[in-house]
């Protein structure tokens, strides 16, 4: 289900496509123990569910090796604003646990974002990411 061009890389950022719909599209990133997914990018701003706990590296395109931690507890979640027009750089995915893991990431396709470029994440604070991103807990955004 690529939708790669000659040149770039894959923007399908997980490997099975759950729900599609004019709005937003939901990907599973299903990693057997010490498997990596191929080098994707990001076009879209997207939410990153972990619904189980597990660990994970990530390895950007330009560097040679992989750097970046992912340390997730039950119910992680981030949101990363990519920006309008823009795609994040080319990266991968390793699944650092004894077992299979399955994280999942939203789409959001009906919208342009509205940053003009790309932001720190925002997680919920139930695990490590190594990237630079803030904290927010549910509470901060909550409208009675």
């Amino acid at each position: 289900m690529s939708t790669d061009t000659p040149g770039t890389y894959p923007s399908d950022p997980g490997d099975e496509l759950i729900f599609a719909n004019d709005r937003i599209r939901v990907w599973a990133m299903n990693l057997g123990p010490g498997e990596a997914i191929f080098f994707h990018q990001h076009q879209h701003d997207h939410l990153i569910l972990w619904p189980q706990a597990g660990r994970a590296v990530a390895h950007d395109v330009d560097e040679e090796d992989w750097i970046h931690v992912q340390n997730a507890e039950t119910n992680f979640a981030f949101f990363k604003t990519v920006g309008r027009g823009n795609s994040l750089k080319p990266h991968r995915l390793k699944n650092l646990e004894d077992h299979p893991m399955t994280h999942y990431i939203i789409e959001l396709v009906s919208e342009e974002s509205p940053s003009e470029v790309e932001l720190p994440a925002e997680s919920n604070g139930r695990g490590y990411l190594s990237r630079p991103h803030v904290i927010v807990t549910p509470e901060d955004h909550m409208r009675h």
